[in-house]
C-alpha cells in the first residue's frame, strides 16, 4: 500500500496489516505483571464519600467477618460492589436512603459511645450493630430501619461473589456430587 502519507513508497500486505491490527486489539487483553496490576478501588469510590465507604466497608465485614471458614465481607469487596450498584442507579431516593443510613448508624454510635462509629472501639462497634439489628423485625428508628437494607445488600453482594461462592458455599461447579445430596427438604 503506498500513498501520500506514505512518502517512502514502504508497503504493507494485507497479512501484514490484519497481524499488526490483531496485535493492536490483543495488546490490553495480555495478563500485565503484578506490577501493572491496579487495585480496583485505587482511585476510590464511586459514588460513597470516603467516610462513608470505610463506614459501610466495616459494618458489611461485622455481619460477614472472616473466620475459620471463608473469608468475611471485605475480602469479598461487598462495600466496593455496593457503592457501583449505588453509583450506577437511576433511584435517587435509594441512594439518599443509603447515605442517610449510614449518618444514622454514626448518629447512633455518637448517642451510645459519645463518637462515631469508627473511632469506636471493636466492642463499641459490634454494641451498636446489635443495637439496631435487635429492632429488624420491628424497626423503629431510622438506622434499625436501614439495618434491614445494609444486611439483605451485604448478604446477597457477598454470596454473589467469588468469595462467598466458592470459599463459602464451596461451590464447584456443573460436576457430579458423590454422596448425599445437600439440597432442600420441604419437611
Amino acid at each position: 500500500m503506498t500513498d501520500a502519507t506514505n512518502p517512502k513508497g514502504e508497503t504493507l500486505s494485507r497479512r501484514e496489516m490484519l497481524e499488526v491490527t490483531a496485535a493492536a486489539i490483543a495488546a490490553p487483553l495480555l495478563k500485565q505483571g503484578p506490577a501493572a496490576v491496579q487495585p480496583a478501588l485505587q482511585t476510590g469510590p464511586k459514588f460513597f464519600t470516603g467516610p462513608e465507604f470505610a463506614l459501610l466497608d466495616e459494618l458489611s465485614d461485622l455481619i460477614i467477618p472472616t473466620d475459620a471458614h471463608s473469608p468475611g465481607a471485605r475480602a469479598a469487596g461487598v462495600a466496593a460492589y455496593l457503592d457501583f450498584r449505588l453509583a450506577d442507579s437511576l433511584d435517587t431516593e435509594q441512594q439518599t436512603k443509603w447515605r442517610s443510613g449510614l449518618a444514622a448508624v454514626d448518629a447512633l454510635s455518637k448517642e451510645l459511645n459519645g463518637q462515631a462509629f469508627l473511632q469506636g472501639s471493636a466492642d463499641q462497634r459490634v454494641a451498636v450493630l446489635t443495637r439496631i439489628a435487635a429492632g429488624e423485625q420491628d424497626p423503629k428508628t431510622p438506622a434499625e430501619h436501614f439495618f434491614q437494607e445494609l444486611k439483605r445488600s451485604t448478604v446477597r453482594a457477598y454470596y454473589t461473589s467469588k468469595v462467598g461462592i466458592h470459599a463459602d458455599q464451596q461451590y464447584k461447579g456443573n460436576v457430579y456430587q458423590r454422596g448425599e445430596f445437600a439440597g432442600f427438604d420441604a419437611k
